[in-house]
């Protein structure tokens, strides 16, 4: 009998006795420090939001306008709640219709979802905390992108809903970082986390393994730090080629190759083991399937990925 790793899902229905979906929401007029210029332009190498926010097409119709952490009114506030509602409605909706859900956290996906007026964050948090069904929140940003008053403000809703902070940690080499242009040093990544736990908060890091020039020690000195950081959830994923980015420019010149499905699985087991049993799993896997996909071909396949993982973790007598 295999063992089952500690999965989100696992994690929410112990917690509500119910299942829980994250609803994926894409906010018009946000962006990043990374994109518009204040830390970086052109965004970190490998980024094109497109391919990771399946929902970002019909949110887009705020053309030309973007929010920052400077911004001193918000003229399309109503605009934004509206894209927030029928976005919630629909995935919602289908989540309990095709995968049984009965309660939600609403997932500010796409771009930096603190980088905005503290008075915009409030209104757009507390109309999805409104929504039937919805338990929490889980709020994707940048570790330079967060305010100490949304952190007090986060701590505060964290004493009557489930509110979790997602950091794109990526790497904790500053090589690393600064090869895919992210804009903040791992000091920067490691503060951010820190603080987010003296204020109570869930923390979940984004770790990804394939990164230009890193070594398989490199991959897993970085889950090892991002485990003694105290992170409560992490989201393992291979790094792939997507068209309109300027990692699709390196590859094209030959100067990246991406990790080959061999050593991530490798690399993957490795880290499951180190992480602390406590530490829930959000997800192991990446890839797009369809033409903006360039490298690796192995990532096309979302459900083969799963298959071919399990496969590796059945030497561990565990399973996903």
């Amino acid at each position: 009998m295999r063992e089952q790793i500690f999965t989100f899902g696992q994690y929410l229905h112990r917690k509500f006795g119910v299942k829980v979906s994250k609803v994926p929401v894409s906010i018009s007029g946000f962006t990043c420090p990374n994109i518009d210029g204040t830390v970086a332009k052109g965004g970190c190498t490998f980024c094109e939001n497109d391919s990771f926010s399946p929902s970002l097409d019909r949110a887009r119709t705020l053309k030309g306008f973007f929010l920052n952490l400077q911004s001193t009114s918000n003229p399309h506030l109503e605009k934004q709640l509206q894209q927030l509602e029928w976005q919630f409605d629909a995935l919602s909706k289908r989540l309990h219709d095709e995968n049984g859900a009965e309660k939600f956290i609403v997932y500010f996906q796409s771009f930096t979802n603190t980088y905005a007026p503290l008075e915009t964050l409030k209104a757009l948090y507390e109309k999805a905390l409104s929504f039937e069904n919805v338990v929490g929140l889980s709020i994707g940003t940048r570790s330079d992108s967060i305010s100490d008053e949304t952190f007090e403000y986060l701590a505060e809703l964290s004493q009557k809903t489930e509110i979790w902070v997602e950091f794109g940690i990526q790497s904790i080499y500053d090589e690393t970082l600064e090869r895919i242009n992210r804009g903040h040093d791992s000091a920067n990544v490691k503060e951010a986390i820190t603080k987010a736990k003296s204020y109570g908060l869930n923390v979940c890091g984004h770790l990804i393994f394939g990164l230009p020039s890193e070594s398989k020690e490199m991959m897993l000195n970085t889950a090892k730090e991002a485990y003694t950081l105290g992170i409560d959830s992490v989201k393992y994923h291979p790094l792939y080629v997507v068209k309109r980015t300027a990692l699709a420019n390196e590859y094209a010149r030959g100067e990246f190759k991406p990790i080959d499905e061999a050593l991530y699985l490798e690399v993957l087991k490795e880290a499951i083991l180190l992480k602390p049993t406590n530490v829930s799993v959000q997800r192991i896997s990446a890839g797009v399937d369809d033409e903006s996909l360039i490298a690796p071909l192995w990532c096309k396949d979302k459900n083969g990925q799963i298959r071919k993982i399990n496969d590796a973790l059945k030497s561990l007598g565990l399973k996903y």
